[in-house]
């Protein structure tokens, strides 16, 4: 499994807007400037988590964007799955109960199984809050 640009972005975009939720709003501008991504490809991600309910907008000059909900509601999976599609490691982990033909053989599929647990484990448990508080523990002058 490797996560594309747009699903670290995306999750970049998200931890931006919790830092810099200070009740106003957050224009697309400043979080490319910030996080060095083109304004254009923010602008398609972030159609997606409003389209999803994850971020509230107001357009015009005094515009921008911010956090539909507080950070700790937030997981990292939910925005990765957003972006990204299933988080599964194999393709017959997608269906339940599994429809591979091997399920029943399959010596790896108990592998499979125990990553896809792990997997989900960490991206369900960290919050967006979590990447909050990791961020100012590291003082504030690291990257996002």
């Amino acid at each position: 499994m490797q996560i594309s640009t747009k699903g670290r972005y995306a999750l970049r975009l998200m931890l931006d807007l919790a830092v810099h939720n200070t009740g106003e709003l957050v224009k697309i501008k400043d979080i490319s400037a910030r996080e060095n991504i083109s304004e254009k490809y923010l602008e398609q991600i972030i159609s997606s988590l409003k389209k999803a309910g994850y971020v509230k907008s107001l357009r015009g000059a005094q515009g921008g964007y911010m956090l539909a909900r507080e950070p700790e509601t937030y997981t990292v999976g939910t925005i990765l799955r957003l972006t990204e599609g299933s988080m599964k490691p194999v393709a017959c982990l997608e269906d339940e109960p599994n429809q591979c033909s091997r399920a029943g053989e399959c010596v790896t599929l108990r592998l499979w199984k125990m990553l896809d647990e792990a997997i989900e484990g960490v991206l369900d448990k960290v919050t967006l809050q979590d990447l909050k508080d990791w961020y100012e523990e590291m003082g504030n002058d690291y990257v996002i």
